[in-house]
């Protein structure tokens, strides 16, 4: 059943993607069709009753007439879209994260509140040199970083200088159901496209990172970061943040991209703005990328000269244990290890490395205090 279910989501968003740049007249259609929350079937053959082929051609030659519902709800998306930015940043030269997301980095935030407050993925901006946002016109503002939470993955960043655009109105990601239709947009060229939520459901990501109700949608974009995740009524109801496989059922290959749940920002948003970061974020960290391997939990890759690596956890070993419990999971790892106290905790690890069962004691840290930080006057 899952399967079947898979290869019609599938088929049907094949027939419904769009150009990911967009001119007006295909943008108009876009919005409109967005806004009335409906997608015209593929029809096999004229059904009963149906019109001819010319009439219907006539029909379709004739503008369609616009409700002023629906001339209000195309202001709100189109609104919303203006709202998007593109952002360029440069990471410091001694950026630990170099060797992962790389010295260059490009993607998408929003506009979110008054003096140029864009939200965006954190990842873009960690350990950042240099920030700019870009709004649709091209013109580019400097910006600085205001806040990085590692536990939800955002990021913020304010313009210096006053950005063009209307903030946009945040909404509920809870509300956002398995297969709605989204609007999905980003900065620079990537411009609009519609896709629809193939699942709701907990992410647990490699690099120590576990949040709740992620919002998958296919068909998947590859420039997904920071992309703003938009409901007809025009509100931002998630970010963008990764490009995944498996949008609708882990393991059921459907290709598809992970939103952040705006839900997730509302509690901590002023505390962020006020000290730049959420205290409540602050975890046990001990710097091990690992993944689900065949039952077991595999370390693919450890922060050099991190607390795992000083430890002596290498690539390739497996994980058994924490704190002497068993683990299920890549989820139930974080669980058990965010449980062992506040960071500076030592974490008793069992490892598998090569034919040697190992146990290790880990001096976690607070990630933060692990990421370089540009030099202040």
């Amino acid at each position: 059943m899952i399967r079947t279910h898979s290869a019609f989501l599938e088929a049907t968003m094949r027939e419904t993607r769009l150009p990911p740049r967009l001119t007006p007249l295909v943008l108009s259609g876009l919005l409109a069709w967005l806004a009335a929350g409906a997608v015209a079937p593929v029809a096999a053959g004229p059904a009963p009753g149906a019109r001819p082929v010319a009439a219907e051609a006539s029909a379709r030659d004739k503008p369609a007439e616009t409700s002023p519902e629906d001339a209000a709800g195309q202001r709100r998306l189109e609104e919303a879209a203006s709202a998007v930015v593109a952002i360029r940043t440069r990471a410091l030269g001694d950026a630990r994260s170099r060797d992962s997301l790389g010295g260059e980095r490009t993607g998408s935030g929003i506009l979110i509140g008054p003096s140029g407050l864009v939200l965006t993925i954190g990842y873009l901006i960690l350990e950042a040199d240099r920030v700019e946002v870009i709004e649709s016109t091209g013109r580019a503002l400097p910006a600085s970083v205001i806040a990085y939470d590692h536990a939800t993955g955002f990021g913020l960043l304010r313009a210096i200088g006053p950005l063009s655009p209307k903030p946009v109105k945040l909404g509920s990601s809870g509300a956002v159901e398995a297969l709605d239709r989204l609007m999905i947009a980003s900065g620079g060229a990537g411009g609009l496209s519609v896709a629809t939520v193939v699942s709701r459901r907990p992410f647990a990501g490699y690099w120590e990172y576990l949040i709740d109700g992620a919002i998958f949608t296919s068909p998947p974009r590859t420039d997904h970061s920071g992309a703003a995740l938009i409901n007809r009524e025009g509100e931002l109801v998630g970010i963008g943040s990764l490009l995944v496989m498996d949008a609708m059922t882990p393991g059921e290959r459907l290709p598809g991209n992970m939103f952040v749940p705006i839900d997730l920002l509302k509690p901590i948003l002023a505390e962020m703005v006020e000290t730049g970061r959420q205290k409540a974020g602050r975890r046990p960290w001990i710097g091990v990328n690992s993944v689900e391997d065949d039952g077991r939990l595999k370390v693919i890759r450890v922060s050099a000269e991190g607390p795992a690596d000083s430890a002596g956890l290498r690539p390739g070993d497996i994980i058994l244990t924490v704190g002497g419990e068993k683990i299920r999971d890549l989820a139930d790892f974080y669980t058990k290890l965010w449980a062992s106290g506040e960071p500076g905790v030592e974490v008793a690890l069992t490892v598998l490395q090569g034919v040697e069962v190992k146990s290790l004691r880990v001096r976690s840290i607070d990630r933060q205090d692990f990421l370089r930080r540009k030099p202040t006057i």
